[in-house]
């Protein structure tokens, strides 16, 4: 029987350790893994498979499909021993420099059509290094063999985003610029850069933020609707959102303390935190500004998006101009849910409008828990599905609109544990008031 494996590069770090084998474990203990399936390690250190299984909190029953192999070379013999593989999945666990030399390392040891490859972000830090690393990552493997991961877009909430937009109809003929005002992304964290500090002073929030997860976020919300739910189809529709994307302005910060930070230059003005407004200059959307916030070291930790209807002409149960605009909200993160903030009537003899909202939880909703997102994406991966994995063009597209502004401007500062002032004449809406609302009591 010809049987897959996941070969983990560089599996002695944290992400083996929090993300990826305990993804794999849930994925077996549901039977979506056959038993027909290797999980090997691969590192510098030279452990057992017993030692490198002790790693894990894990049963064993799935410890068995576990084992370590040291170093790249004889890794191709060392498969042979273990069986007949059809499929053999590299995840790159690695530093975004080791991903070229480690892909020609592969090659040389005669892995060849046989394999996938998993690359984590950062892909490039600006356009030119991104089409770059894309032009080496070809030369050793082609573009069907190339899973780029952006685990945000398997995280449940933003898949619901098409379903959402695409399977109520009520939405479709007013998600456009002549009814929406404004779309408003914002991903607050609460966590300094501290462990991350020295990579983090590299990037930056803009490169480390926007324009991976959050530039996908944009793209879902934004699309045409695609032909199919093909990775192809769902590709071309987000990347022509990208080519319409243009950045007018961009405010950025830095927290308070940020420079004594181990591992960050004392003059440092790598921003912590970054205010975006952009536009996109298609007939669905011309006309509609986005804004986009996110940051370190904030007053709290979630993710939402905001879409802001246009308000209401002066007529009706509105002569006054006081009817506040009607609101979506998709909390992403950490508590996911849709809220759709709406006018009614307040009880009483006299008509008096009052803010009414419709709010769905998963939490209340689903009992099964959440599926983690690489618990999605690895099983995509086994599969060969594309979908949520984001192509070389996507991410160069994604890039040229930031080049312009990256480390671009004067950086102020902010106290930690707080938001800072509004940088750009932005209405922000009120998240604050709306990220509790899916929250286990």
């Amino acid at each position: 029987m010809a049987c897959n494996a996941i070969i983990i590069l560089g599996a002695s770090g944290d992400l083996t350790k929090k993300k990826l084998v305990p993804a794999l474990n849930m994925l077996y203990r549901r039977g979506e893994l056959a038993d027909c399936f290797l999980v090997v390690g691969e590192g510098r250190s030279a452990l057992t498979d017993e030692q490198f299984r002790a790693r894990f909190a894990i049963a064993d029953d799935f410890g068995r499909l576990l084992s370590y192999h040291q170093g790249i070379k004889g890794l191709k013999k060392y498969l042979a021993s273990r069986g007949q593989f059809s499929r053999l999945i590299f995840f790159f666990a690695l530093p975004p420099e080791a991903y070229a030399p480690t892909a020609q390392e592969l090659v040389a040891e005669g892995f060849g059509r046989e394999v996938s490859i998993i690359i984590e972000k950062p892909f490039g830090s600006d356009y030119a290094s991104a089409a770059a690393l894309n032009r080496e990552l070809v030369s050793f493997f082609n573009e069907s063999q190339i899973f780029r991961n952006d685990h945000y877009l398997a995280k449940e909430a933003v898949q619901n985003i098409l379903v959402f937009r695409f399977a109520n109809s009520v939405f479709g003929p007013v998600w456009n610029g002549g009814f929406i005002e404004s779309i408003q992304i914002n991903a607050c964290e609460e966590y300094t850069a501290s462990d991350r500090a020295q990579y983090f002073d590299k990037a930056g929030i803009v490169r480390d933020m926007v324009q991976n997860h959050l530039m996908q976020l944009l793209c879902l919300v934004a699309m045409e609707p695609p032909d199919s739910l093909g990775a192809e189809d769902i590709r071309g529709r987000k990347m022509d959102v990208l080519r319409c994307l243009a950045v007018r302005e961009c405010r950025r910060a830095q927290y308070e303390g940020y420079r004594a930070e181990k591992g960050v230059a004392p003059d440092s003005s790598t921003e912590t935190f970054a205010e975006l407004s952009l536009s996109i200059d298609n007939d669905r959307w011309r006309g509609t500004p986005v804004y986009i916030r996110t940051g370190k070291a904030l007053h709290r930790t979630g993710t939402e998006i905001g879409i802001r209807f246009r308000a209401l002409p002066k007529s009706l149960f509105n002569e006054s101009g006081a009817v506040s605009s009607n609101l979506i909200v998709f909390n992403i993160q950490p508590s996911p849910g849709i809220i759709v903030k709406l006018s009614s009537k307040n009880p009483g003899t006299d008509i008096r409008l009052t803010d009414a909202q419709m709010t769905f939880c998963y939490s209340d909703t689903f009992a099964a828990q959440i599926p983690d997102a690489y618990q999605k994406l690895l099983l995509d991966a086994v599969r060969g599905d594309h979908t949520l994995f984001v192509s070389s063009e996507e991410t160069e597209l994604s890039w040229r609109v930031l080049d312009d502004i990256i480390d671009k401007g004067p950086c102020g500062t902010y106290a930690k544990g707080s938001l800072p002032p509004r940088g750009l004449p932005v209405d922000w809406i009120d998240f604050d008031r709306y990220a509790t609302e899916c929250a286990p009591e």
